[in-house]
């Protein structure tokens, strides 16, 4: 299968983007918890009810690692830590949490693998192939 895609043309302000066309991911449906227990349920032995109650689980425990600083790594998948947006500040004591803390946000970065050239890839992209959405409603014919 492939990761389909659909031509979007750029109004970005930059002139080196504006007007060019560029490939954009379209996710053809979204897979519930459930979806995934249910699949997973017929790859291994374990109980699709097992399988939720793990995830729901980790959801937790994962959420409690982060708001502890703490970096939570999945092996097979990668890892996970709280990220920061902040405005700066004059000097170190004019720094202030409520005023220059704009936000916090998730970081994943995913696991990789290196070959023997030294190529990384990312887990979770080994394999993958792209194709243009069908029905794609851009016209691609040179005039």
């Amino acid at each position: 299968m492939s990761v389909f895609y659909r031509l979007h043309q750029s109004t970005n302000e930059d002139p080196s983007m504006n007007g060019k066309w560029y490939a954009r991911a379209v996710p053809t449906s979204t897979i519930s918890t459930k979806e995934l227990a249910d699949i997973m349920q017929r790859n291994c032995t374990v109980k699709r009810a097992d399988i939720v109650a793990v995830i729901a689980e980790l959801v937790e425990t994962m959420r409690d690692q982060l708001q502890h600083s703490h970096r939570v790594k999945l092996e097979g998948l990668g890892s996970f830590k709280l990220g920061l947006k902040s405005t700066g500040a004059a000097t170190a004591a004019d720094f202030d949490v409520r005023k220059n803390i704009k936000g916090v946000h998730v970081v994943f970065t995913p696991e990789c693998t290196t070959d023997s050239a030294g190529r990384r890839t990312k887990i979770l992209l080994e394999g993958v192939t792209v194709a243009e959405l069908p029905k794609n409603t851009v016209n691609t014919e040179r005039p």
